[in-house]
């Protein structure tokens, strides 16, 4: 089975594809928002070419365990999501994600590569195999 997941924020949204074979993931180019929309079009070409049976979507935690200011923002994102293209999203925690992916690109391939657009999909990325490795 196929999952997509998205890093959502107002201006950029991260995003990775992964399988349940071996619980891996990989990035996918970032979606842009226009007008701190997201970009419904690119979304749905996402969704028509790699046919997700579950979409997981980074749900943004204080490190308390508090909500953030954008966690409504993501809620709604995420109900668009299901109602509009009816497919099951889970939304998974993504505390320290950021964090995470910076130190990745960084060791990986060096500062030029800590670009928002990469940020953004490698924290999808972790997201997405966080939630896989969960079963």
């Amino acid at each position: 089975m196929l999952y997509l997941s998205f890093d959502f924020g107002i201006k950029n949204i991260g995003a990775a594809i992964g399988q349940n074979i071996t619980n891996t993931a990989n990035i996918l180019q970032s979606i842009k928002s226009i007008n701190k929309v997201p970009n419904w079009t690119i979304i749905e070409n996402m969704l028509l070419e790699w046919k997700p049976s579950i979409i997981v979507v980074g749900y943004p935690l204080n490190i308390d365990g508090t909500k953030q200011k954008i966690t409504k923002k993501v809620e709604e994102f995420a109900n668009i999501i299901y109602t509009q293209f009816n497919i099951p999203v889970n939304l998974h925690d993504e505390r320290l994600t950021t964090v995470e992916a910076r130190n990745i690109i960084f060791k990986k391939y060096g500062y030029k590569k800590l670009t928002k657009n990469n940020i953004d999909s490698f924290s999808a990325l972790i997201i997405l195999e966080s939630w896989l490795s969960s079963f």
